[in-house]
């Protein structure tokens, strides 16, 4: 790669597995206390990991607290809500699938049923930044899809209260309880369920690493949605305001230590631009000590040859988000590995995060090779349905007979050529 060297890039791109990994002891030890204890085993976490103490009819927020929520938001954040949810809500209903079925022929009959899971749960995170457009990402698909329980696990404030906001958030989006649960204990809660939360087919929602270890681990007992790594945002740019570049980067990187925010140019003049706005522009962030731990750890300006070497370096990194900058449509066709594009300069990756419509949780580490990013779809299940005439089996007959004989599975061909013997009296 021009500009950067192998080792730094396979230090940039290589998935953060180790922390997940190294969570697994402490988090299989939590699964196991909450399987065995229930809500015993979740007052003591709450208390031991929150600093909060709560009785077992508190666990669950009540309908006063939640009157409470909703009640004190300003007209600024509910319309901010009204219209991420709206346009979530929107782009959804458009991904919509429906059932289908058709004759193929030959006494052939078959299609798909469409049906929503059952009960999904939702962890909203609530530690270093509290995380209502969280709720709004995973919730409100989950309404679309017409899933019948949506039940939510966030973590407690110090009061004993879950954040007001949140509640708020995923009162709008269509949750149907809210348990003020934190951790990998709420994960073990929704996959096992306890005396107060129901077990669910499903789990979704972001974490720590304990939470991702925790995911990683009921994965069986319940779907996930995917195992949520360090942020990601790759600059593709040819051309462009370095100023708003330099933004952009800096809203990936307050994220955390370890987010991954990196600049591809193949203008020398553009990378050094870019490179003096993110140092002025650090001074007057208010989260600027976390955005710039992140850029020593995880930030990087490529100066590229050309926009194939752009491209090809794009799509090995396959990125949770890109934007694309100066490059024309060849190179978009082109761009195929990544969790969500943002096309020119008034397409920030801020904005898919809260309002545009397009869902904000993603494929990170790599992982847009071969996953997509949140949708309607992970809440519904594909139930595949099949009718055959006599004619119908008949014409598969010598297929079904001839493979189950070289798989020797006898019963198989039995189970199909009995069907057709003449019944002698």
């Amino acid at each position: 790669m021009a500009g950067v060297s192998r080792t730094d890039y396979e230090r940039l791109v290589k998935p953060k597995a180790e922390a997940n990994r190294a969570a697994e002891p402490a988090a299989r030890e939590i699964l196991e206390a909450v399987r065995r204890r229930g809500d015993a085993a979740l007052r003591e976490f709450t208390r031991r990991f929150d600093r909060v103490t709560l009785s077992a009819n508190e666990l669950e927020v009540g309908a006063a607290e939640k009157r409470a929520a909703l009640r004190g938001l300003t007209k600024e954040q509910r319309s901010a809500l009204k219209c991420a949810t709206k346009n979530l809500a929107d782009f959804q209903r458009a991904a919509l699938p429906k059932s289908w079925a058709k004759g193929f022929g030959n006494g052939i009959y078959a299609g798909q049923t469409v049906r929503p899971i059952e009960r999904v749960g939702v962890y909203v995170p609530a530690g270093r930044y509290p995380l209502p457009s969280t709720a709004l990402m995973n919730l409100v698909p989950a309404q679309v899809a017409g899933v019948r329980e949506k039940i939510v696990c966030t973590p407690p404030r110090k009061d004993g209260k879950a954040n007001p906001l949140i509640v708020a958030a995923c009162l709008l989006a269509g949750a149907d309880r809210i348990f003020k649960v934190g951790g990998a204990q709420a994960i073990a809660a929704m996959a096992y369920g306890t005396e107060s939360i129901p077990r669910v087919d499903k789990v979704f929602g972001p974490g720590n690493a304990y939470v991702t270890a925790a995911k990683r681990l009921v994965y069986g007992e319940v779907g996930i949605d995917l195992l949520a790594g360090p942020t990601e945002l790759l600059v593709l740019a040819k051309s462009g305001n370095p100023e708003w570049m330099a933004a952009d980067l800096l809203a990936s990187a307050e994220h955390e230590p370890n987010a991954r925010s990196v600049l591809v140019t193949t203008s020398r003049k553009l990378a050094r631009q870019v490179e003096k706005e993110l140092k002025q522009q650090l001074g007057e962030l208010a989260t600027g000590q976390v955005a710039r731990q992140s850029l020593k750890r995880n930030g990087l300006i490529v100066l590229a040859k050309n926009e194939a070497q752009v491209l090809r370096f794009a799509n090995d990194f396959a990125a949770e988000h890109a934007e694309v900058w100066g490059f024309g449509q060849r190179f978009v066709d082109g761009l195929v590995n990544a969790g969500t594009v943002f096309l020119g300069p008034w397409s920030p990756k801020a904005a898919g995060d809260y309002a545009s419509g397009t869902n904000h949780v993603l494929p990170t580490g790599r992982a847009a090779r071969f996953s997509s990013g949140l949708s309607v779809l992970e809440f519904m299940r594909f139930q595949n349905v099949e009718r055959l005439s006599r004619r119908g089996l008949e014409a598969l007959r010598p297929a079904v007979a001839c493979l189950a004989r070289e798989e020797g599975l006898d019963a198989h061909r039995k189970s199909v050529e009995k069907r057709f013997e003449v019944k002698r009296k």
